[in-house]
This record gives structure tokens, sequence and C-alpha cells, in this order.
């Protein structure tokens, strides 16, 4: 619970606050991008919401920030609980994000996949009766793909309540050490028609990304979209080879995805080829330094 001794002076006055204990994850930045803002080293409500829209995307920031930083001064309960019923949140296809962030992951974000071969959780939300209840509606969890070892959270919780298969990248095992599938080497796997599994270290020896349908692409932390930019991004801090990340970067140019579905950062639907311009423009970037001697 966000505590209204701890309101951060940048707030705009009015209802919905942020406190000190934000951890500047950018979970409500990205679900309510027209009220909170980053100021300094925090996030803040720049502009208090207004309109339905607003106020209904505000109370999924609140709802979703890892570590309840979010608070108001009155809440508005029936607003509060069309919040909570949205999540998981469709996105496109089959494809939902969970919302509930979890501080383990520093706030990453996490995915429900739906399929009738047995559905997908990727990375982990917080393990919430409310997550619990929507997945058992939809049939359950059969695989819990999780990118690197930064994401685990909560999913051996889920693994156990569902009985799923677990997956991650050998060179990150020990954040996840009885997981039930462990990928090896530096080639892309199969799991079935529509799902592949590409290893991409970089910011982790074992990150791994996964493939749907040749249009998603569940990145963790290894691409994301910067608003800041208006282009893709990738770790520049916290990474395990910078060699090997942009190798695993240009990778990526011989899969057609039309989605960027990341742990941390903007999410993006850009037409295929948009997208391999981008990722064209995110490599040229990242290597110029390198060739300028900068």
């Amino acid at each position: 619970m966000a505590d209204q001794r701890k309101r951060l002076p940048s707030n705009a006055s009015g209802n919905f606050f942020v406190d000190s204990t934000c951890i500047n994850c950018d979970t409500c930045r990205q679900l309510a991008p027209t009220s909170f803002q980053e100021v300094g080293e925090f996030s803040a409500v720049v502009d208090q919401p207004k309109g339905n829209e607003e106020l209904h995307q505000a109370y999924q920031a609140l709802l979703a920030c890892p570590v309840g930083s979010i608070g108001t001064e009155r809440s508005e309960k029936a607003t509060l609980q069309e919040a909570m019923a949205s999540f998981p949140l469709h996105l496109a296809q089959d494809v939902y994000y969970c919302g509930f962030n979890s501080e383990k992951s520093f706030g990453g974000n996490s995915y429900f996949v739906r399929h009738s071969a047995g559905n997908w959780l990727i990375d982990s939300p917080r393990y919430i009766r409310r997550l619990v209840d929507a997945f058992e509606a939809q049939g359950g969890i059969r695989y819990i793909f999780l990118t690197h070892q930064d994401d685990v959270a909560d999913s051996p919780l889920y693994a156990k309540h569902f009985g799923a298969t677990r997956i991650i990248h050998r060179a990150d095992a020990a954040a996840a050490p009885d997981a039930e599938w462990i990928v090896d080497g530096d080639q892309p796997v199969a799991v079935s028609e529509l799902f592949r599994v590409i290893p991409v270290p970089g910011h982790t020896k074992g990150s791994i990304a996964l493939l749907y349908d040749e249009q998603l692409l569940f990145t963790g932390d290894h691409l994301w979209w910067d608003r800041d930019l208006d282009g893709l991004g990738s770790p520049e801090n916290l990474v395990w080879n910078k060699r090997l990340l942009l190798t695993s970067i240009a990778r990526l140019l011989d899969d057609r995805f039309e989605w960027v579905l990341p742990g941390h950062g903007d999410r993006i639907h850009l037409p295929a080829a948009e997208m391999h311009a981008h990722l064209e423009r995110l490599l040229h970037r990242r290597r110029t330094p390198a060739v300028a001697g900068r």
C-alpha cells in the first residue's frame, strides 16, 4: 500500500500519487503513459487521469506496480474492480499481458499464451489468486518459458500448481535448478510448429527468446521498444557479453516477427518489414561507436 506521508513532491496535486518506495521499473509508464512519467529517479503522476479510459489505465498501473508505490487519496472501488478484472490484458491473437508484476523480477512483464496444445506462461507475475483463477479458466498452464535468470519470480509456485514444465537455458539454470526442460547450446530449438526457442546470449549467458507463429517475439531483457529513441533498444548496462549481445541481435534479422514483447521496456507492434528495418537501425547504432572509436 502506498503511503501518503511518503508522497513524492513531483506528483501533480490530485487523487493519484507515487510514493518514495518507487523502484522506477517503468510498469506504470507503460500502462498509463498519459498520467505517469519519469521525474528524476522515480515515476510520478504528472497529469491526473481524466475521463474513463485514463482512469482505468491509472488503476491498472496501480495494480500492476510490483512494490505498491501507487496510491489514491480516495479509491473508486468499482473502477478498481474493473481494472483488476481486465487482467490478463488481451494484446493480440491469443496473447495476454499478465499484469501484477513482481518485485522479484524488478517489475518485469510476463505474458500468457492460450494454445490448443497447451497454454504458455512467459516469465512470471506475482502468484495471486486473480491470475491463478484466470489461468485455470483458460485451461491451465502447460509450459513456463523463462527468458533468463532475472525474471524467474514466482514461477515455481505456478509450476507446482499447474504441473507445468519450466523451460530455461542451461547457462541460467541456477536460477531454476529444478526446471523440467533445460535448453542447451546456441541454436534455435523448435518446441512445436508454432513455437521456437532462440538463444540470445548477451544480457545474460543464458538469455533466450521465444518466437510464436512468426509474429510475436518474447524477448525478456534482450530487446524492447525505446520510447525516447522511437526505435528498438537493447541493454547497454548489466551486460554479460557485449559482443555476443550484438551477434544475438543480428541473428534475429533472419526471423520474421511483428511484435516485440519484452520483460522491460515498451512492447511494439509493427509490420514485419518495418520491424526488420528498426532492427538494422539498432545494430547500426550500437556498432557505430566501436567503428568510430568513440
